[in-house]
Formats: C-alpha cells, structure tokens, sequence
C-alpha cells in the first residue's frame, strides 16, 4: 500500500463539517468555525432565535456569519489535489497487481487468481469499469445518508425549538402563577388589615365606655361614702343635736338612691356581635375556598363508562360499556325518553357539574366511516335529528376517514399530515370556565379548544356518536370508539 497523500491534512481543513465536501462560498461564525453558506443557512432555517454553531454548539443571538474570501480562495487552489490519499493494493497471495474484479465472489483478484482454480468459470470485469458501477452505488446511497442525515439534523433543531418554545411557555406561566398568588396575598393582607382596623375601633369604644362607667360609678360611691361617713357621725351625736335637722338628714338619705345605668349600649354590643358572626362568616369562607381551590386545581382522570339506556338501536355496545361500534341492525329496545332514536348516539354514565376532567378515546375507522367524540349537556335532545354544534347543546369534533372536524356552525376543518392524524383523542372539560377542548392524546398536540360556554349549573356528560357518511358497494362505514383506562 502506498504512503497516504501528504496533503490530506490541509484538505481536511478544507472541507465542510456539515456536507463534507469542500467549502462551497464558505463562511465564518463569530465562534471562528467555518461551513459553507448553505449548509449553515439550512441547519438555522428552522429557527428564530439562539442560533447553534453545528460544531462546538455556541449559540448566538442573530443569524451573523461573514463572507470567508481567502479560505474560498485556498479551496479553489486546493481543489486539484485529490481529498483521498492515493492507494495501490497488491494481491496478498501472489503479489500482483489487482486488475480485475470477479462477479461472484464480490472482491478484486490479481490475473493468477482469475486463471486459478478457485476463479476460472467466474465472470471478471476490469477493475476500473467495476469501480466505476459500485462508485455509481456508493454515491446513490450517499445521497439517501445525507438526506437522511439531513432530516434528523431537522429533527434535532426542531426538538430543540420546540423545547425552547416549552420552557419559555412554562416560564410565563410561572409568572402567572408569582403574579396570582401575589394579587392574592395583597387582597388577604388588605382585608386581614380592614378586620383588624375594625376590631381596633370596637376595642377603643369598649375601653373608652368602661372607663367613662367606672369612673361615674367611682363618684357614685364616694358620694355614698361621705353620706354614710355622715349619718354614722349624726349617729354619735346626742338626743337633740341628732335630732336637729333630721328631716333635712333623711331627705337626703332617700335622694341619694343609686340607679345603675346601661354600661354598654344595645349598639355597641350588636357591633361586637355582628362582628364575630362576620368572623365565622369568614372561616366559612375561608374553607370552603381551601376546599374550591384544591378542587379546581386538582385535574380528575375520569373513568368514563358508556350508558346503554341512552345508546341508539343500532349501536352495540360491549359488555364492560367500555366500547361502542354500529351493528347491521336495529335492535329490539324499548324507546325510553333517555335513547336517541335517530341520530347513532350515546352518553357515558358520568355527568359533571364542577371541576376539571379528562378521558381518552380511542378511534378505529373504516372506510366511508365517521364518528364524533365530545361533551353534551344532560338536556341534549334524545328524539329526532340533533345540531352536533354547541348551539345544539354539543360540544365535539367530528372524525372522518381522512380529516378532522370541530362541529361548530359552520365547521371548521382540522388539518393534519396523513402520518400524523389522531388516532387517540383526550377530551378536556374545565365546568367552571365553561371550556371544552381536544388534544392528540398519542402526540400530545392541541386539535381544537372551543370558546368558553356557560353550562348554567347543568350536569354535562361524555358524549359519543359512531355512524356512516356515504354508502359505497351497498356496504356502510363504520368506526369503533374505545374508551381508554
């Protein structure tokens, strides 16, 4: 084997990480790596902001690469030496040159191999024309490892995007939630200081009015002291000096009489009481939002259950009531008000009336076939044609065999890629705001959030609906919806 080419050093710098070809109207990052323009374009094309080198991974704000004139011109005097050091390869069982290739046994012979035993019936082709057909190969599936080089490098970015746009979603709603709890705590902080004013008043009045009752009730008894003192010294006195102004000694002893008046007024203490009503008011209060907010926050995985009783005729429903599908026909059934009689519907068993729930569905269609998945008011009608929109009391998307529907007036289509339809859809209900939503349960994508609705204290309940669009060759689509543990 020959020395390898001593210029293969210099040719490796010359050429791009990217495509690994020469520099094609090269450029240079401010991190002093060099690609060439396209391919550097292609790897941010997919992007917005921090912009990756896709060599050492330094990012950067703005798309900034400069033009590269002298490594461009380096590469144009390079380009006549060849990047592959140059390699002759000798028979190692007889030392001759490898001139031609044979067919079967897929490998380069020397002239003594072809006329030896082992390849004397085997084809042979010169080795430069069978290089020639393998190179042909060789650079057919080059292009298949670049292009799929290629898609996952666009993979990779758009995961990487994407991860961006997910922290950056997470980052502002945790600053919702900072602001929210704050608002909160200024709210409770601002009453807590209301209160507390409050009782402070009553506090001040009680004190004010005790003291002004002890002290009137202090000069009531020293009056009565000195009036004692004095009718206990007339009492020493002798016969006539006692009996001097005695009638004038008595008048006062029956004037003085003590009458006690109210300490507190009826007023003050229905302020004091309504006061600690509002207390208990507020511990009432106080629980019942504790108990709300953990409610409300708390997201229930409902195990949905399909209620027979509500299910059209035509529609079989499993023995677990965990599945539904269209029979050929019409069951015998009693037409209770609860069945739908025309339309192929059915209600789960569950109803909500407050709180935040979510279900998987699992759709399997057949040709022609359709079906609806959503939420439906307990009022919905069971008797005769129904509205699939919210104006009809239903909340769904409709699935077709190759799209996706929200049933609104008029509908609005969903598209989605061939490989990406859903084939298993997560209902979510949010009863207080009054939110229906749909997301690709397998993906993890949104399909369609329907504008907020007020449900008025009525129970809402799963809802389903498993029928055909067209008949073709006398035979009816169909679909089966399971319900997902």
């Amino acid at each position: 084997m020959a020395a390898a080419n001593p210029a293969q050093p210099l040719l490796a710098e010359l050429t791009c990480l990217v495509c690994r070809d020469y520099f094609k109207d090269p450029v240079s990052l401010d991190c002093g790596h060099h690609f060439c323009r396209a391919c550097v374009t292609q790897c941010w094309e997919a992007l917005t902001t921090n912009f990756p080198c896709p060599e050492c991974r330094e990012t950067f704000s703005q798309r900034n690469f400069k033009p590269n004139r002298q490594l461009r011109n380096i590469v144009e005097a390079a380009r006549p030496l060849t990047l592959q050091p140059e390699v002759r390869l000798a028979c190692e069982k007889h030392n001759e040159a490898l001139k031609v290739f044979c067919q079967e046994d897929q490998t380069p012979i020397c002239m003594v191999c072809h006329l030896s035993r082992d390849h004397r019936e085997h084809t042979v082709v010169p080795i430069e024309e069978a290089a020639e057909g393998y190179q042909d190969q060789i650079w057919s599936r080059l292009e298949i490892l670049k292009k799929e080089r290629e898609a996952i490098l666009s993979f990779k970015l758009s995961a990487e995007n994407k991860s961006h746009e997910l922290l950056k979603q997470l980052e502002t709603e945790k600053q919702k939630i900072v602001a929210e709890y704050q608002q909160l705590r200024q709210f409770l902080e601002e009453q807590e200081r209301l209160r507390l004013a409050q009782l402070e008043e009553l506090n001040q009045e009680i004190e004010k009015t005790g003291a002004e009752y002890v002290a009137k009730l202090s000069e009531e008894i020293s009056s009565f002291s000195s009036l004692i003192s004095e009718m206990e010294q007339k009492c020493q006195q002798s016969a006539s000096e006692f009996l001097q102004d005695i009638k004038g000694t008595l008048s006062r002893c029956e004037r003085e009489k003590f009458q006690n008046p109210v300490a507190f007024s009826s007023e003050l203490k229905w302020r004091i009481w309504e006061s600690s009503q509002r207390n208990a008011s507020l511990e009432t209060i106080v629980k019942k939002f504790k108990d709300s907010l953990s409610s409300r926050l708390r997201l229930d995985k409902a195990t949905v259950t399909l209620d027979p009783d509500t299910a059209h005729p035509r529609l079989i429903v499993s023995a677990d009531r965990r599945s539904v599908r269209r029979g050929r026909t019409r069951q015998d059934l009693p037409n209770i008000p609860e069945r739908f009689d025309t339309e192929r519907c059915v209600l789960g068993c569950e109803g909500f009336t407050s709180g935040r729930h979510t279900w998987e569905v699992e759709v399997e269609m057949e040709k022609w076939g359709v079906c609806f998945v959503g939420v439906a008011r307990e009022s919905v009608s069971r008797k005769g044609g129904i509205s699939f929109t919210p104006e009809g009391r239903i909340w769904a998307v409709g699935c077709y065999e190759d799209q996706y529907q929200a049933l609104t007036s008029p509908e609005q289509s969903i598209p989605f890629p061939p490989s990406q339809e859903p084939h298993r859809i997560r209902v979510y209900l949010d009863y207080e705001r009054g939110q229906v939503a749909f997301f690709d349960a397998g993906r993890g994508d949104p399909i369609v959030t329907f504008p907020p609705a007020s449900f008025a204290g009525e129970r809402i309940r799963p809802f389903f609906c498993v029928g055909a669009s067209v008949p073709r060759f006398g035979v009816l689509g169909s679909a089966r919806l399971t319900l997902c543990p």
